[in-house]
């Protein structure tokens, strides 16, 4: 299929978790057989902190945030098989959903890809005018990078022909084991951008955990944490890298990971982090949300906590030796279970499904 996928940003991860997934599920769509071009806003200064060069595997247009260059690059949308629009690209939101509806040519396929699916659905039921409840009944599909049933009955119930979630995954060219870099020592390492639905979680899980452990040094990763007031054994280190997260997971004790309120709230949303974490090899604490198991087993993958006291718990007791079998544990997992490729072919197998019952229903209303 050609695919024309309209996103917040393929070559940036500053200001957008959700790089690290696209460029994932892209790549590895790509190397089933499908001819893909991401556009992306030149906006929030993305293309002043890429990660990345335009790759091989997709064709990268990066416009002008105008309305003039995104009714230019939405023109594209035609020679498309698959036009896709993801939420949260944060320029034209509105415009750019309405405009692939627009533009997508008779035959091709729709689809919504939202990835932060429960904070969605939230802002959905309180506004009757959202875009994305007017867009629904037309869409051919949504995909969503999780929130398992909870968000599929959910998007089915605002009228969604159809929701499928397809997590979050390793990409294992990206992220895998390397060697520890002293910049990262310490003994919980944690990676996330200051977010507003975030942040009380953070102060419990993490913060927390750093002034129940005086003697332990705590280092967190990310944009906007330089004026938070921390504990004197939390150092804030900025925005790190993709091509510096295999180093930051491999180093410390342990790694954290946080989800965001919404997440956490429905279950289901393993984040990018946690695969890029256990694709290195780490050993996880996670925050508790439910639907853990699915993806790594508490205790011999993962490590699972309630609050603050329970991640210093961890800590206090966490052997190198025991984090190391953790990670290797989570690394085979991963490795085994949740890789991209494993997601491109779940994604294949829904839009051959898709496509088959659009025909048909074409074939339908013509006899």
């Amino acid at each position: 299929m050609k695919i024309a996928f309209y996103g917040s940003s393929l070559l940036s991860s500053y200001w957008n978790g959700a790089a690290t997934y696209y460029r994932g599920i892209l790549r590895a769509l790509a190397e089933r057989g499908h001819d893909i071009t991401f556009y992306e806003p030149d906006a929030f200064d993305r293309q002043q902190h890429r990660d990345i060069d335009p790759p091989e595997w997709a064709k990268s247009v990066v416009y002008p945030a105008t309305e003039e260059a995104m009714n230019a690059v939405l023109r594209e949308a035609r020679q498309a098989d698959l036009v896709v629009k993801a939420n949260g690209v944060g320029v034209f939101d509105r415009e750019l959903l309405e405009g692939i509806l627009r533009e997508a040519r008779p035959g091709a396929l729709t689809a919504y890809w939202d990835v932060d699916a429960a904070a969605t659905l939230d802002e959905m039921r309180g506004d009757e005018d959202h875009p994305v409840r007017h867009a629904l009944p037309h869409l051919d599909l949504v995909f969503t990078y999780g929130g398992g049933p909870p968000v599929v009955n959910a998007y089915r119930e605002f009228g969604a022909r159809q929701c499928v979630p397809i997590y979050n995954a390793l990409d294992t060219s990206t992220h895998h084991p390397v060697l520890p870099e002293p910049a990262y020592d310490c003994d919980l390492g944690f990676l996330a951008n200051r977010l507003p639905d975030r942040e009380e979680r953070v102060e419990e899980f993490f913060l927390k955990a750093a002034s129940l452990l005086p003697d332990r040094k705590f280092l967190i990763g990310g944009n906007g944490w330089h004026d938070k007031q921390m504990p004197e054994n939390v150092t804030p280190i900025g925005h790190v890298g993709t091509a510096s997260h295999n180093a930051f997971n491999c180093t410390p004790l342990a790694v954290l990971n946080v989800a965001r309120d919404s997440m956490a709230e429905v279950g289901f949303s393993p984040a990018t982090r946690v695969f890029e974490a256990a694709g290195a090899g780490a050993c996880l604490i996670t925050d508790y949300w439910e639907g853990i198991e699915q993806f790594l087993e508490p205790d011999e993958e993962i490590l699972v906590a309630r609050d603050g006291q329970d991640v210093a718990d961890h800590l206090a007791t966490l052997t190198r030796e025991r984090a190391q079998a953790i990670g290797a544990a989570a690394l085979k997992r991963v490795r085994k279970d949740h890789t991209y490729e494993l997601r491109a072919a779940e994604v294949d197998a829904v839009l051959d499904r898709t496509l088959a019952q659009v025909r048909a229903a074409a074939g339908s209303n013509a006899r």
